[in-house]
């Protein structure tokens, strides 16, 4: 279940809130009863795990190879050198 931030415009309480997708929103502060809790905008909080995700390409401190020759090395077609 996503959590949700909230926040009251009236007293300025804030709270984060374990609710369903399909559940409406909040609207009544839990602190002063007022009709002016609303949802905040915040980052999502998630880590990529596994194989093949950012994460892990460069653990050794090297990128991941690849087949393709190195940027400028004339082989892709990619570009004019060579």
């Amino acid at each position: 279940m996503p959590i949700y931030a909230y926040q009251c415009s009236a007293c300025g309480h804030a709270q984060d809130e374990m609710q369903k997708v399909s559940d409406a929103p909040l609207t009544v502060c839990p602190q002063c009863g007022q009709s002016s809790y609303s949802k905040q905008v915040t980052a999502a909080g998630f880590a990529l795990k596994g194989n093949g995700w950012y994460a892990t390409d460069f653990k050794n401190g090297q990128p991941a190879k690849s087949g393709a020759p190195a940027c400028g090395a004339s082989g892709c077609g990619g570009c004019s050198a060579g």
